[in-house]
């Protein structure tokens, strides 16, 4: 990896560990729906006039029905029930359960018909990784809501179905054309909602701030990194940084919000993760080791 991919790589596991602690914070004096609003409309008025000077909308085409689908699955869903949620479980409990999004993409990868995730060790993954679910809930005993639960599993479920739908619908789309479109359509679409739930008093330095650094920094600016990273390192060792982000998330929450972290969240943790790359893990192709000369090893992806 070079010195520039690195240091984007670094960059986004830390930037993409840092929303949790930040929308803790932020829910704190505004409503979910408020929120949303706030980072969605602030991030697409810096990213648009970045789709308009590389084509604008011409792009999309006929594909608007799957943008839409993406932008509920990826974002509008997903930003509203992590916010909603955070009302009532840590950032460091949330943070740990988006790690399962790469166990729910591959569930889902088989149900479209990829039996390259039926094999024993994807499977034996999959189990593992569902052991780590559990240990990471079933060990926090501050959950307040079993709904903050359920808004979670929604979280992760979206977060996974919307690369399938980007990968299966909107492979031809300029990245940073779904992303900014879909940012405006979900301010505009709870843009209603922010106004019936306006704050009645201005919001402290603390969550202005906050506000401002999702919106700015790990929903803009993060986009432009990742396209960057995946332009430098390729979009599989990209993915990698899913595996960190919850981390990071974690650390901020017991550092900065001085929320505990139980042995058994670190444990399910380090389930998941180890279940995610067996789970994950592909296989390679038969006929490739059938071309490769006996003499040549293999290279490890």
């Amino acid at each position: 990896m070079s010195r520039r991919g690195l240091l984007l790589f670094v960059a986004m596991c830390v930037i993409w560990g840092i929303p949790y602690l930040l929308i803790r914070i932020a829910v704190g004096e505004l409503s979910p729906a408020t929120l949303v609003f706030f980072r969605t409309g602030v991030a697409a008025l810096i990213l648009m006039p970045v789709v308009l000077a590389r084509g604008g909308l011409r792009g999309i085409g006929n594909r608007w029905v799957p943008l839409i689908v993406f932008a509920v699955l990826e974002i509008a869903g997903p930003w509203f029930f992590l916010s909603s949620a955070e009302q009532h479980i840590t950032s460091a409990l949330a943070g740990l359960l988006i790690s399962a999004v790469p166990l729910v993409g591959v569930v889902i990868a088989i149900s479209l018909g990829n039996r390259e995730h039926l094999a024993l060790a994807s499977m034996g993954g999959l189990l593992l990784g569902l052991a780590g679910v559990a240990l990471i809930v079933g060990f926090d005993l501050r959950v307040t809501s079993p709904i903050a639960l359920v808004e979670m599993a929604l979280v992760v479920l979206g977060y996974a179905l919307g690369p399938a739908i980007l990968s299966r619908y909107l492979a031809g789309v300029r990245s940073v054309t779904v992303i900014g479109v879909s940012l405006a359509m979900c301010a505009v679409a709870y843009a209603p909602f922010a106004a019936l739930q306006w704050p009645r008093q201005v919001p402290s330095l603390e969550v202005v701030g906050s506000v401002a650094v999702l919106a700015v920094v790990c929903t803009a600016l993060a986009f432009l990194l990742f396209f960057a990273l995946i332009a430098e390192i390729g979009p599989v060792r990209a993915t990698v940084i899913t595996y960190i982000n919850p981390a990071v998330a974690a650390i901020l929450g017991v550092a900065v919000l001085h929320e505990d972290l139980t042995i058994g969240m670190g444990l399910g943790f380090v389930l998941v993760l180890a279940g995610s790359t067996l789970a994950t893990r592909r296989r390679a192709p038969d006929q490739a080791r059938q071309r490769a000369p006996e003499h040549q090893p293999q290279e490890a992806l």
